[in-house]
């Protein structure tokens, strides 16, 4: 197994399975280790990497100048999070089938209750004129006494003469509508209960596949994109998505479902005031598309804007006694005020420009209403229609706009899914690392000899950093890399990792070129020690076991001793039981650097690469490792990267690199003898270092 000082990227892509691990892994483990702008800037320049760790430029502060972003496509991301449902079709036509079912007991409720109302009508109408007439004989009579506009009502009034209200048919309706819409609330709890399920499915289904993604994409990625905007992608983004479609899509669906039905009960009971409610269809089709068309950028920006926020509030936070101790508290409070103010407008410019949908969609409904209701008077009137009809078209044309209103509603909702779903499928399309070969190849044996032939590589395609590099290392050699920041040292590491692809040439392992290897193959014989420490949340017993799957405790104590690590272990109040978090709060930087060295000694790699492994413990400590670490190389191939005397002097071999290019091979006194580059880089660096040792 890998064996991270500071968990390598590669090996957890192997083997972390969780958002959080990758997170760790991916970013701040892979920024810290394999990323040259910390370890030996072979990245751009410090400004370049300040911003992108900084993020995208934020937008004015101010109302007038706040910068938009439009959605890339919010048509195609729309198709593209409906069709995160497609694995459930099952359960969609479940919810389909039951908001039909529901949706149709309301709607016929209106029509029975205007049943009831004209019954009613019809018993207060025939309690006021004598037994043994007809109804048409009622009539003729009123036309006769030149009330022929009474005439007309009464016409479609069904009432027999002396017969007062008929309870018991009124009662028997009622009892109907009271179980349909019974029914109806059943029929929409089963819905809501199948459409909450398929929605955490695809939910579930997402943050897999961007747990699966973080694991393929290449260290460059990371390199390029601030920490806090890749989680709060993870997070925020798709848990937005998903709270999105959980308030929007059954309503969505009943909104339809409710149209539909309304829509036909309306032309049933008088298709010229079906005709008069539609009028309002086109208008507030044309109102909410302008509207929502100029909130979409909106909200686009917001959750730019809160990526920006997460990834200065998380950097501020990691480095917060740095921020402290060089008096920048006042300078990270303003950037703080500037990407929240940016938040601010950009929330409030997009939650305001949707609200207006809502209101708009309300006026547009009331007057269909009030045109509705005057129709329909002149309706009753002339006879055309009961009064019961009238009642329940006038429900109808406010069931028929009340879900074009909450739909226009929801806009706000759904485009800042829409939004959401962008960024993360942006994520999700990044590029990915090269593929693994379709027939890995291994060695039969790793006895650790590496060749480097002809390898040139460059971050930047205009800027060269390694050309021509050629480097063979025998088994069981210590090779100790040295030369000024920026000489390519922490980079040839990569490349052996295979955290970065060569652009020429070929890496070989025991003959055997690694590009033809799985990562995984590759990685499970390297051990590998930082400067950067990064443990996990957990025990420092499973801290030092982390790789060495099966480890017994007597290993692992073993281990520990190796690395003098237990002898401040067991000062702590559970020993090797005692938690700690991932920023391994409670032991000291030089106690965590040990715990990820006796990690090293646990694994027992084939190859070890070591980079300033020791640099944050004492010097008496270290020579005590540095003989522990002897031990250890013994019969392994070792890279130890080093500025530190105690790390070079014994080593087999060291490469002086200056500009991507070894300028100097051999050993410590033979560079030493040649008065070369190491010899200058000796006098400058460690004729200090050498004194205070000897």
């Amino acid at each position: 197994m890998t064996t991270p000082g500071k968990s390598p990227t590669g090996a957890a892509k192997a083997d972390l399975t969780k958002v959080g691990a990758a997170k760790a892994d991916l970013t701040k483990a892979g920024a810290a280790k394999a990323d040259p702008k910390k370890a030996d800037a072979d990245l751009p320049s410090d400004s370049q990497a300040a911003a992108a760790r900084r993020g995208p430029a934020g937008p004015g502060r101010f109302m007038g100048g706040q910068g938009t972003e439009k959605s890339m496509d919010f048509k195609g991301s729309g198709k593209r999070v409906l069709g995160l449902l497609r694995p459930e079709r099952t359960l969609l036509i479940g919810v389909l089938l039951l908001g039909v079912l529901g949706i149709g007991c309301a709607v016929i409720g209106p029509k029975i209750l205007g049943d009831a109302t004209d019954l009613i009508f019809a018993g207060v109408i025939g309690a006021r004129f004598q037994p043994g007439t007809t109804k048409a004989q009622v009539i003729d009579g009123l036309r006769a006494h030149g009330e022929g506009g009474v005439a007309d009502l009464l016409s479609a009034v069904d009432f027999t003469p002396g017969q007062g209200m008929d309870f018991d048919a009124i009662g028997t309706i009622l009892l109907w509508v009271l179980g349909i819409y019974v029914a109806s609330a059943v029929f929409g709890i089963f819905q809501g209960r199948l459409a909450t399920k398929a929605i955490q499915l695809a939910s579930y289904r997402l943050r897999q596949d961007v747990e699966a993604k973080l694991a393929r994409l290449p260290l460059s990625y990371f390199d390029k994109q601030p920490r806090g905007e890749v989680l709060s992608r993870v997070t925020n983004d798709i848990d937005n998505i998903g709270q999105s479609m959980q308030q929007t899509m059954g309503q969505v669906v009943n909104s339809l479902l409710t149209v539909v039905g309304v829509l036909a009960m309306m032309f049933w009971i008088s298709p010229l005031l079906a005709v008069i409610a539609l009028v309002s269809v086109p208008v507030s089709v044309v109102v909410a598309t302008k509207v929502g068309k100029r909130a979409q950028p909106q909200f686009v920006q917001q959750w730019k804007s809160t990526g920006q926020l997460n990834a200065h509030v998380e950097e501020m936070y990691t480095g917060h006694t740095l921020v402290t101790v060089f008096g920048r508290r006042r300078e990270s409070a303003e950037t703080f005020r500037e990407h929240n103010e940016a938040l601010y407008e950009a929330s409030y410019k997009a939650q305001f420009i949707s609200g207006i949908i809502q209101p708009a969609m309300m006026l547009i409904g009331n007057l269909q209403y009030v045109l509705v209701a005057v129709v329909g008077g002149l309706r009753v009137a002339s006879g055309a229609l009961s009064i019961g009809d009238v009642q329940a078209f006038i429900q109808y044309s406010r069931q028929f706009s009340q879900p074009l209103t909450q739909v226009a509603s929801m806009a706000n909702l759904v485009q800042s899914g829409v939004a959401s779903a962008e960024r993360v499928f942006e994520l999700l399309d990044a590029p990915e690392q090269s593929p693994e070969p379709a027939m890995p190849e291994k060695p039969d044996t790793v006895h650790g000899r590496v060749a480097f032939q002809d390898v040139s590589f460059r971050y930047d395609p205009d800027k060269p950093l390694i050309d021509d590099l050629s480097l063979k290392v025998e088994p069981g050699q210590t090779v100790a890399i040295v030369g000024p920041t920026g000489a390519g040292k922490t980079t040839l590491v990569n490349l052996l990792m295979r955290f970065y692809e060569i652009n020429s040439g070929r890496i070989t392992l025991d003959g055997v070129d690694i590009a033809a290897m799985s990562r995984e193959d590759l990685r499970s014989g390297i051990g590998m020690v930082l400067q950067d420490t990064w443990l996990f949340g957990g025990s420092i017993a499973d801290n030092i076991a982390y790789g060495s799957q099966g480890a017994t405790r007597e290993q692992v104590v073993d281990a520990a001793k190796a690395a003098h690590v237990d002898r401040f272990v067991r000062t702590l109040p559970d020993g090797y039981d005692t938690v700690i978090d991932d920023d391994g709060a409670g032991v000291s930087t030089g106690e965590k650097q040990l715990i990820t060295i006796a990690r090293a000694f646990l694994a027992q790699p084939s190859i070890l690469v070591l980079d300033e492994a020791t640099s944050s413990v004492d010097t008496r400590t270290e020579v005590l490792i540095q003989r522990a670490m002897a031990r250890l190389r013994t019969g392994r191939t070792s890279f130890v990267i080093a500025h530190r005397l105690s790390t070079i002097r014994d080593a087999d071999v060291i490469l002086v690199m200056e500009n991507g290019s070894i300028v100097e091979q051999g050993s410590h006194d033979e560079l030493i003898a040649a008065g070369g580059a190491y010899a200058r880089l000796y006098q400058a660096q460690f004729a200090e270092a050498v004194a205070e040792v000897d």
